[in-house]
């Protein structure tokens, strides 16, 4: 994909979506059912959509919260559901929606305090907190709903749900979910309970806490605050506009932190981002073009940060460095972890997807830990980071978390804000930037060159993805190396990657299709050089789209 001519430039007034005309759709306009466009449709991060193409509508939330209603109902959670929710403009609209059903069926609710926004995170280990000590059939555990579409452009919406174990939701749990609320459309909403917000609110059914003091003031079991304190550690944050942005200033005063705030503005509009890579604004953190605000700062502070709207993913900024590739922090963040966490037991293990970089597997055998590689999606280590055996679970994707310095679960979801604050620790303890720590690694293992490219395909091109193997591949070479492995399943836990991955001696590509756009997704790494990976890449597109023409 060629970068637009504006990529990184500010946004024009003729970049901003209409918020009136937004949230008017939201409202007015009715889903087709039988289009299946605007039905309800889980992806690996829940729904998402827009109300402009009627993907994301006050019908989907009523049907979809239902459906979590009745899903509760049935696996008898009886707990507090924790509701928390992200900037976007329809993210408030969804919440008031998603509240007048859960409420009408009798669902204990907490939200934050004036009703304000909740990272992802502080969803997720508000769950987990909740339920230490509560067995699997108990009544009373709590679970979540998270009003997000992560960095997606400003006129989209999502929503997802976060089950008892505080992470994001099994396949099984999201399809069960996707299918009653598809039956509640089409059925126009006939059983679908609600109370009217309004009311709700007078007769003082919502509960408001305060989830703010309570995730900071825990920071320190994951992360070592008082050494960032000690060094002086000065780092600067931009929320991106984001959920997280009342936090920081809670967690400089209570660990005492030198922050600040680089971009303090909220607007639904996202006016203030730069344009991403198509010239689309798009809060995303792992984008040097969406990330050009905080580029500006980067010599004025030993660490910059920045999070997508809802928290779950972090950017890293080094002076002198710039954005930091997320494969290249996600290798520094594990060799730190291994280094400084005396606690963990040698027998956890390490997470990563199978598109994350080879560089990590042998920092990790270097430490010799045990790496389990999944497929692409976060949802598979949760039940590792829930029971404590995953000491460490990433995505290529700029999303991970950790357990706490004690080896216990922190959260199961990903957490932007630990892993930020973790670059700050690494610097008060180590005295090196991330960026540093990096090369040094470079050199002891060498140097892996990765890419992501995107292409398009058709329906049945896409379909044919799930029978592409060793046999329907047709080459047995790549780039000029013999191809010594062809992957249908992830070696770490067997699951079908839903795609192919090839390995050689001196790289690897894998492809595999969207889950929301007709296109597919392909990752390669070379061992070699830019050259090399430049034919990995061009040799890899030939060789899927030819087995993809049956």
């Amino acid at each position: 994909m060629a970068i637009h001519e504006r990529a990184g430039k500010p946004a024009l007034q003729s970049d901003l979506v209409n918020i009136p005309k937004l949230m008017s759709f939201y409202y007015r306009l009715i889903p087709d059912v039988e289009n299946p466009a605007q039905q309800v449709s889980f992806g690996t991060s829940g729904h998402r959509g827009s109300a402009l193409n009627s993907s994301f509508n006050q019908n989907h939330i009523w049907a979809i919260s239902q459906a979590i209603a009745d899903y509760r109902q049935q696996q008898g959670i009886n707990g507090t559901l924790f509701l928390g929710m992200d900037t976007h403009a329809l993210s408030q609209a969804a919440y008031i929606s998603a509240l007048e059903v859960l409420l009408a069926n009798d669902v204990s609710v907490v939200v934050q305090q004036q009703e304000s926004f909740t990272p992802t995170p502080v969803v997720s280990q508000a769950i987990v907190a909740a339920n230490v000590g509560k067995s699997e059939d108990d009544s009373n555990r709590c679970d979540g709903i998270i009003i997000t579409p992560s960095h997606n452009p400003p006129q989209d919406g999502g929503i997802k749900y976060n089950p008892p174990h505080g992470g994001p939701a099994e396949s099984a749990v999201t399809g069960w979910i996707e299918s009653r609320a598809n039956q509640y459309l089409k059925c126009r909403l006939e059983g679908v309970k609600k109370l009217n917000y309004g009311t709700a609110a007078a007769i003082g059914l919502i509960k408001q806490q305060d989830l703010i003091t309570p995730y900071v003031s825990a920071l320190a079991q994951v992360i070592d605050m008082s050494a960032i304190a000690k060094a002086g550690v000065n780092i600067g944050v931009d929320p991106l506009g984001g959920s997280g942005i009342y936090y920081w200033q809670k967690i400089a005063e209570i660990y005492g932190l030198k922050i600040t705030l680089v971009n303090d503005k909220v607007d639904p509009t996202f006016g203030f981002m730069p344009l991403d890579k198509d010239g689309k604004i798009r809060m995303d953190c792992s984008s040097p073009y969406a990330m050009a605000g905080l580029l500006k700062h980067q010599d004025e502070y030993d660490v910059c940060i920045g999070n997508d709207p809802d928290y779950d993913r972090h950017g890293i900024v080094c002076p002198g460095s710039g954005l930091m590739n997320p494969n290249h922090y996600l290798a520094v963040a594990i060799d730190y972890l291994l280094s400084h966490r005396p606690q963990w037991s040698a027998a956890l293990k390490i997470g990563k997807t199978l598109v994350s970089s080879a560089l990590i597997d042998k920092i990790v055998a270097s430490h010799q830990r045990q790496l389990c590689e999944v497929p692409v999606g976060f949802k598979w280590f949760v039940e590792g980071l829930a029971d404590a055996s995953f000491a460490f679970g990433g995505e290529e994707s700029a999303g991970a978390a950790f357990l706490k310095r004690d080896g216990t679960t922190w959260c199961t979801d990903k957490d932007g804000i630990i892993l930020g604050l973790l670059a700050a620790e690494i610097i008060a303890v180590t005295g090196k930037s991330p960026a540093a720590r990096y090369e040094e690694l470079v050199a002891e293992f060498g140097r892996c060159y990765y890419r992501r490219i995107d292409s398009p395909i058709n329906a049945k091109q896409k379909a044919r993805f799930s029978s592409l193997n060793a046999d329907t591949l047709g080459a047995d070479s790549i780039a000029g190396d013999k191809i010594e492995a062809v992957l249908t399943h992830a070696p770490g836990n067997n699951a079908a990657i839903g795609g192919i991955k090839v390995t050689t001696a001196n790289g690897w590509f894998a492809a595999r299709p969207s889950g929301t756009e007709a296109l597919f997704k392909i990752y390669a790494e070379s061992f070699v050089s830019e050259q090399h990976l430049d034919l990995l890449m061009s040799e890899a597109q030939q060789v899927i789209k030819h087995a993809l023409k049956g």
